[in-house]
C-alpha cells in the first residue's frame, strides 16, 4: 500500500523519484538563475501575502521567473498545501513544466516539497527557513538548486544545481 508521505517504505531517493518523473526532461540545462536574485525573492513575496499580513500565521509559496517576476502565489495554513495550490494554479494557467522558475516558500523544505517541485519541472527552491537532510540529499541527486534561510539578501546554498549562474557569468 502507498503511504501518504511518499518516502515511507522506499529504500532510496532514486526509488522514490522513479515514481515521480518530471513532466518533461529538462532540455534547457543552461545556467540562468542569478545568485543575487535568490536573495531578493522573500521581500518580493511578502507584500503579496495578504492573509499573512492579517494573521501572521500563514504559509505561502510563490513561483518566480528568471527576472524575479512573480507568476503565481498562494497561501495556506499548511506549507505543503501552499505549494500544491501554487503549482496547481500554474498548471491551470498552462505554465508547466516550470523549467526556468524558482519556487520560493515560507516554511521548511521537506523531501515532499522537493518532489513536488521536481514533478512540476522546477529546478530551484528557495526558503526563508531551513531544509531537511533528506531534501538536501535529493536536491543534490537531481541537480536542483536549493537555498535556505534566505534573509536580507543572504542565504545558505545547500545544493548548487545546474541552473545557477556563477558570479562571473552574471550579466
Amino acid at each position: 500500500s502507498m503511504s501518504s508521505c511518499g518516502v515511507c517504505g522506499k529504500r532510496s531517493i532514486s526509488e522514490a523519484m522513479a515514481l515521480t518523473p518530471p513532466p518533461s526532461a529538462r532540455a534547457d540545462r543552461e545556467p540562468w538563475l542569478s545568485l543575487d536574485l535568490i536573495g531578493l525573492l522573500p521581500e518580493r513575496m511578502k507584500p503579496l501575502q495578504e492573509l499573512f499580513q492579517r494573521t501572521g500565521a500563514l504559509h505561502a509559496a510563490g513561483i518566480f521567473d528568471p527576472q524575479g517576476e512573480l507568476l503565481c502565489l498562494r497561501e495556506d495554513i499548511g506549507r505543503h498545501n501552499a505549494v500544491d495550490k501554487t503549482i496547481g494554479a500554474a498548471l491551470l494557467e498552462e505554465l508547466l513544466p516550470l523549467s526556468r522558475c524558482v519556487l520560493q516558500v515560507s516554511g521548511r523544505v521537506s523531501f515532499e516539497i522537493v518532489q513536488k517541485a521536481y514533478r512540476a519541472g522546477i529546478p530551484a527552491i528557495a526558503s526563508v527557513s531551513g531544509a531537511s537532510s533528506l531534501s538536501i540529499r535529493m536536491a543534490r541527486a537531481i541537480d536542483m538548486t536549493l537555498a535556505g534561510f534566505v534573509r536580507d539578501g543572504k542565504y545558505c546554498l545547500y545544493s548548487r544545481g545546474d541552473c545557477l549562474l556563477n558570479s562571473s557569468q552574471q550579466g
